[in-house]
């Protein structure tokens, strides 16, 4: 063989020698990777079923106050926010919970909503005790309004407490136009506490003397006993002007003897309402009307003083309508002070108010 042949036969070799290793390299790369892709789900699975051992369940059931199981209760897993609705017979489950600590929270509509902590314990199932759910209070707001009857005994309790200076009693004067009426007993009460109040036997005896000083009613003479006939005469007059007035006619005619106070409005307004309440009054169904308990106990009380004013004094209904007139027109400029001036000299006077 030629040189040439054997440069060129060493030149094969070498080629089939270099293809042979190339090959053997692919094929155990390619075996590599083969053996790599088959090991991979093996470590996934195993870490799975790793996991899966830990895991556990929790399990309860929902009871309502009656101790009866609750159906529809929710129930929810913090923190891993999962939900569960309670079955017919109460109950719930969590499966696949991780251990650890979680918080149970069970609502139902009309119960309070249940909180409870639970410790999951890697790999084991945990059964709760029966959850019991408290009912839940009911919040209502009830606006509470006094009736007629808690405002006119809350306005008659102010009335006997009003005193001009903090002396004078201002029992007849109410600060509500819309006053509620009065009943019967309070009508009584009212005049009673009135007859019997210290300052009316004062006042009572203040007009006594006058009368002593101008030799009003001459027929009583001077002295001692001219002083106590006028004092009992004028206390006479109080009395049965103030029971008549004030008690036994407003109660007949179901009329309201106070004077309600205006307190707004025009000065002319003002003025011709204290003037016209003279002879006019609120009735107890809330209509205004001819003031016949204060005209009637007017005179009844001035024709009955004719029974014990002195003989010489008596002038028969010259004299009944003389005091009438008189005390028609003390109660007109009395409305008028009313309505102006009296509330600021009193005080603690029950505030103006209008009772709609």
């Amino acid at each position: 063989m030629t040189a040439e042949g054997q440069v060129a036969g060493m030149r094969r070799k070498m080629w089939i020698v270099t293809a042979l290793a190339l090959a053997t390299t692919m094929g155990t790369v390619a075996l590599a990777a083969e053996t790599a892709n088959e090991q991979v789900p093996v470590a996934s699975a195993s870490a799975v079923t790793a996991q899966a051992a830990q895991a556990g369940s929790i399990t309860g059931v929902v009871m309502g106050s009656d101790d009866s199981v609750y159906q529809g209760a929710v129930v929810m897993l913090e923190p891993l926010k999962r939900s569960a609705t309670t079955n017919e017979m109460g109950s719930f489950k969590f499966d696949a919970v991780p251990a650890g600590h979680y918080t149970l929270t069970i609502t139902a509509p009309g119960f309070k909503t249940a909180h409870q902590a639970v410790t999951l314990s890697v790999g084991e199932p945990l059964a709760l005790p029966g959850i019991l759910l408290e009912i839940a209070e009911e919040t209502t707001q009830v606006l509470v309004t006094p009736d007629e009857r808690e405002i006119a005994t809350e306005e008659v309790h102010a009335e006997e407490h009003q005193r001009v200076f903090g002396v004078i009693p201002n029992f007849y004067v109410v600060y509500d136009r819309n006053a509620p009426p009065l009943t019967t007993r309070e009508k009584y009460d009212l005049a009673w506490k009135s007859i019997i109040d210290p300052f009316d036997f004062i006042g009572t005896g203040a007009v006594a003397g006058v009368q002593q000083a101008t030799n009003t009613f001459s027929g009583y003479g001077q002295g001692a006993v001219g002083y106590a006939d006028r004092f009992g005469a004028d206390l006479g007059d109080n009395v049965i002007g103030t029971f008549l007035g004030g008690a036994v006619f407003p109660s007949m005619f179901h009329q309201d003897p106070r004077y309600l106070v205006l307190g707004s409005g025009t000065i002319r307004h003002r003025i011709l309402y204290a003037l016209a309440n003279a002879v006019i009054c609120r009735g107890d169904n809330g209509k205004w009307q001819f003031n016949y308990s204060g005209v009637l106990g007017s005179l009844a009380a001035a024709g009955i003083s004719n029974f014990y004013y002195p003989a010489v004094n008596r002038d028969g209904a010259s004299l009944t309508f003389e005091n009438f007139g008189i005390g028609l027109g003390a109660s007109a400029v009395t409305n008028i002070f009313q309505e102006f001036l009296v509330r600021k000299l009193t005080p603690h006077a029950h505030p103006q108010t209008d009772t709609p």
